[in-house]
């Protein structure tokens, strides 16, 4: 989609005069899309990411199929072998790969247990959500003028719902569950996750456009992409801030959890021998997410959360596709063990949790340059920096204000504009072949790929929001910091 947030056009007055109070307060004429934290492009101007969301809900259906027992048992081979096996039997019979394919994603169905589950953790981070206590922190105000409101407790709330989850457990002391219930129940959960967050989005999309929490809303015009893209940015229901609860309380939580759980269920189903690959992969992935929820205010400041609206590309994304997905990898590993040793595993781990502290320092480097204005010492100097002017506009009056904005421009962020995703992207593959992908085939390394398109993507996305944000400012800070991700690179 084609629009922008700051090409504001300025309002004169009818005889061309600016009027004494216009001097000291500018005023400007809402276009359609003034305002509301689009960004140019969008799915209708992204092949592959628009494909991907039409076959999303299916594909999650599969992928749960994929990594089950049944998958294993009725198809052994397949999973391991996509190209030499899978793709041969496709060749060779299409409508009987095809009736398959279908068959196979049919079967994953909500079940009574799996939908329990889903909604007792889901209920569990609510109630924590509801009652821990924590500093009111503030997101970046929008260009209508909203300033968004957190509690900071996303720490407090990680260490709660791990205790909880393992003293629940038949390996805590209440023994209400087993400890593999993730594992055990997964294709049910995603089969009831994709019900719900599809009528979830139904329920975004209305309430943005008849009953919304902020200014920030509004339809496009199109019922695809209002269903899609969102029609509101901050949307709150009796107080809860319904993109915070889905993306990080509910799918960052279950993500954490559930290689703890894979885990646990690989140990006791082959002959309680540790899969050394299976271990580290977990483990380095619980301290990543840890790191997220330390960070989780950083991450309340992030393109995800302040430009992109609540709909169908984010919400169910979070509900459905962060488990399907970003799960697969370490949940292949339950029926398909790595097989690697235990030193080999280790030198990943520690190859992914370089890049995991890596990437917290580059978002705590900008943080901190925030925080103090500018003043702090990067890696040992005065920072260099855009001291950038933008505006922000009053949708009940139509009266615009001017901001700055400091643009990093040293440390982490004089190398890239976003080197941190390269940390982040050195974590993921480090999982995905800590899947041994030359012994369990490359669907294993889905999530790796995937996020380094998600990336690049991103990166786009933002240096066009900034562009239109700063204008000639942002283009001062590019001809500082050339590169976007990698240097010499991209």
């Amino acid at each position: 989609m084609s629009v922008s947030t700051d090409g504001l056009r300025q309002r004169k007055t009818a005889t061309g005069q600016e009027t004494k109070a216009v001097e000291n307060k500018k005023t400007a004429t809402l276009t359609e899309d003034d305002g509301t934290n689009f960004v140019e492009g969008g799915i209708e101007q992204n092949a592959f990411f628009f494909g991907l969301l039409v076959a999303a809900p299916f594909l999650s259906l599969l992928l749960a199929y994929l990594t089950s027992e049944e998958m294993a048992t009725e198809f052994p081979g397949y999973a391991t072998h996509p190209v030499t096996v899978m793709l041969g039997v496709c060749v060779s019979d299409p409508a009987g790969c095809a009736s398959s394919v279908v068959k196979s994603g049919l079967s994953v169905v909500p079940t009574l247990p799996a939908t329990q589950f889903v909604l007792s953790f889901m209920g569990v981070a609510l109630v924590l959500e509801r009652f821990l206590p924590g500093k009111i922190e503030c997101g970046p105000e929008t260009l209508t003028g909203h300033i968004p409101k957190y509690v900071d407790n996303a720490v407090l709330h990680c260490v709660i719902y791990t205790a909880l989850f393992y003293l629940g457990s038949n390996i805590g002391y209440g023994d209400l569950y087993d400890f593999g219930i993730i594992y055990d129940l997964f294709p049910g959960s995603v089969a009831f996750l994709n019900l719900f967050g599809l009528a979830f989005c139904v329920f975004l999309t209305l309430k943005g456009i008849y009953f919304p929490s902020t200014q920030d809303s509004g339809s496009s015009g199109s019922l695809f992409k209002d269903f899609v893209w969102g029609t509101e940015l901050y949307p709150r229901v009796f107080g809860l801030d319904l993109k915070r609860f889905v993306n990080c309380r509910f799918s960052m939580t279950f993500w954490q959890l559930a290689g703890l759980s894979f885990c646990y269920r690989s140990y006791t189903l082959h002959g309680h021998t540790m899969d050394w690959g299976l271990f580290f992969s977990a483990l380095s992935q619980y301290l990543y997410l840890f790191k997220f929820f330390l960070w989780e205010m950083g991450y309340m400041r992030s393109i995800d959360i302040i430009v992109d609206r609540a709909g169908f590309e984010i919400q169910w994304g979070c509900l459905v596709w962060v488990p399907a997905v970003y799960t697969l990898h370490s949940r292949f590993l339950v029926q398909y063990p790595s097989g690697l040793s235990f030193a080999a595993a280790a030198g990943l781990f520690i190859l992914s949790m370089t890049g995991v502290v890596l990437n917290y320092m580059a978002d705590r480097e900008r943080d901190v340059f925030r925080a103090t204005n500018g003043e702090a010492l990067v890696w040992g100097k005065k920072p260099s920096f855009i001291k950038a002017t933008y505006t922000t506009i009053d949708r009940k009056t139509g009266e615009s204000s001017q901001k700055t904005s400091l643009l990093l421009a040293s440390g982490f962020w004089g190398v890239a504009r976003h080197f941190q995703y390269f940390f982040e992207l050195t974590a993921a593959w480090s999982w995905c072949l800590l899947a041994n992908p030359l012994q369990n085939g490359v669907l294993v390394l889905s999530y790796a790929a995937f996020l380094t398109y998600l990336l690049i993507d991103r990166a786009e996305r933002d240096s066009k929001k900034c562009h239109l944000k700063y204008g000639k400012y942002y283009e001062e800070y590019c001809l500082l910091v050339p590169y976007k991700i990698l240097p010499g690179v991209y």
